[in-house]
């Protein structure tokens, strides 16, 4: 089987994993800034911040990485299947880590300070979790897919990934996403901050 060129769906992902690794980024930025100055205003950003990954990456990202890319490298190879595996297991445990950042969120909310650093250690920890999983996808996944899968396969995961909306990129979908993600953009703190 030939080599693969590098193909139209490893370019979304890249560009997805950048778009997530910004906001959670910024989510680290805006417990600091909450931890420095008591700012009201992040909370309502790390609301829209966990909307943004709860939409997007959780619906529609990771399902098709599971249904497409890695169901294709199952069929190829076995040498990719315990790393596949673990991926499956991050992905679902990346819900539930959504889900506690959301349940500390709301703590803060109603308790004020002194729950912040419970916050601050929820999105600590969904930040390491998300770093490790984003480069066991892009050092092992992605170059074994460019080893192993055919120009067929990659004319299906081109065509599922191709057709991935953002939803800050689309105005038709979920309420207006576009400006969720301006004011995400315009709010978040600065790295100085």
């Amino acid at each position: 089987m030939a080599p693969a060129t590098r193909r139209n769906a490893i370019q979304v992902i890249l560009s997805e994993h950048r778009r997530l690794t910004s906001v959670v980024n910024g989510m680290l930025r805006v417990t600091n800034r909450m931890a420095s100055n008591a700012d009201s205003s992040g909370a309502m950003l790390m609301r829209a911040m966990l909307y943004y990954i709860h939409e997007f990456p959780e619906q529609i990202h990771h399902p098709k990485e599971e249904r497409h890319l890695f169901a294709r490298l199952r069929e190829r190879t076995d040498e990719l299947a315990a790393t596949i595996e673990e991926l499956g297991h991050q992905h679902e445990a990346g819900e539930r880590r959504i889900q506690a950042l959301e349940r500390a969120l709301t703590r803060f909310e109603l308790e004020g300070g002194s729950a912040l650093p419970a916050l601050r250690a929820e999105v600590t920890a969904y930040a390491d979790f998300y770093a490790k999983h984003q480069q066991l996808e892009e050092t092992v996944i992605l170059p074994g897919a460019q080893r192993y899968l055919t120009v067929a396969d990659w004319v299906e995961i081109d065509q599922a990934f191709g057709a991935n909306r953002d939803p800050f990129e689309s105005l038709e979908t979920e309420d207006d996403l576009d400006d969720l993600y301006a004011l995400i953009v315009q709010t978040m703190p600065d790295v100085r901050s």
